[in-house]
């Protein structure tokens, strides 16, 4: 039976009060609670704050390139689909460089679970204005005022039939726990925000900020309805609900590929068919 103690990684170095602390408190409790030990997980990320979290827990990691973290994810799952697969991203890495890669990855649909650490700013490169910064922040790098419309990540996820969508808050640790379990236990492609207050270059999304305005999905709530769920996406501002706004079953893409029934890793492997291929070449 795992413990907290078997998931104690190195010394956060994150700034005092950063809700990255949260997440990777209720990331520790979730995979406890879903009975994992480290040796069954494989944490994929790639540059920012948010992709610090997989040194400071433990567990089999691959630390990649700005914005690739779903291409690297989505390989590791095909070669062994019996590994429980998690992508830890920021706002700016998944949903500014890693855009395009998120589509594709919400349209093949593996059994990987993307936890994205929404800060609405660049915390690690001090403070410029992300994907899902609001329209008319000041900057460093946006004196006048941020031009750009404001992505939606939920509205766009439930858009492309994501199997899995929800939205945490780093503030409710025990409900952003339960969130995560219930992600690992879907069969399929997975994608939870969070809303992680940057204390240090966010002053409009604090945490104070956040917690007069969030609330919780009603217990009578229907994922399986796209048309309401896309609605809730769109609800911002003076409320802003948390939970799990959409779900469906689809298909994963390793199960639609007939030779990946067996993994990878456990099929035998012959030498001499790739030098015969590599000789082609030379």
């Amino acid at each position: 039976m795992p413990s907290l103690k078997d998931y104690e990684g190195q010394r956060p170095a994150w700034c005092p009060g950063c809700g990255n602390f949260s997440i990777l408190k209720a990331f520790n409790e979730a995979m406890v609670e879903l009975n994992l030990s480290p040796h069954q997980i494989v944490l994929v990320s790639g540059i920012g704050q948010a992709g610090k979290l997989p040194h400071y827990t433990r567990g089999n990691t691959f630390n990649g390139l700005h914005g690739r973290t779903l291409p690297v994810a989505t390989g590791i799952k095909l070669t062994n689909h019996e590994l429980k697969v998690l992508a830890i991203a920021g706002d700016g890495d998944c949903y500014g460089e890693g855009g395009n890669h998120l589509l594709h990855t919400i349209r093949r649909n593996p059994d990987i679970k993307l936890l994205v650490h929404n800060n609405q700013i660049y915390g690690l490169t001090k403070g410029q204005a992300s994907p899902t910064s609001v329209k008319g922040l000041v900057t460093k790098t946006q004196p006048f005022g941020l031009l750009s419309a404001t992505l939606n990540p939920l509205a766009l996820a439930i858009a492309l039939d994501c199997s899995f969508v929800a939205r945490g808050f780093a503030g409710d640790i025990d409900h952003l726990k339960e969130l995560i379990k219930a992600a690992v236990n879907h069969r399929g492609f997975a994608l939870i925000d969070i809303l992680q207050p940057c204390v240090s270059f966010n002053k409009l999304n604090t945490f104070q900020w956040y917690k007069e305005r969030v609330y919780k999905l009603d217990d009578d709530y229907n994922p399986e309805d796209k048309t309401n769920a896309f609605k809730k996406s769109q609800e911002w501002g003076e409320r802003i609900p948390l939970g799990i706004f959409y779900k469906i079953n689809r298909p994963t893409f390793e199960e639609q590929i007939p030779f990946l029934k067996e993994p990878l890793v456990k099929q035998p492997f012959k030498i001499d068919k790739l030098q015969e291929l590599l000789a082609k070449f030379f």
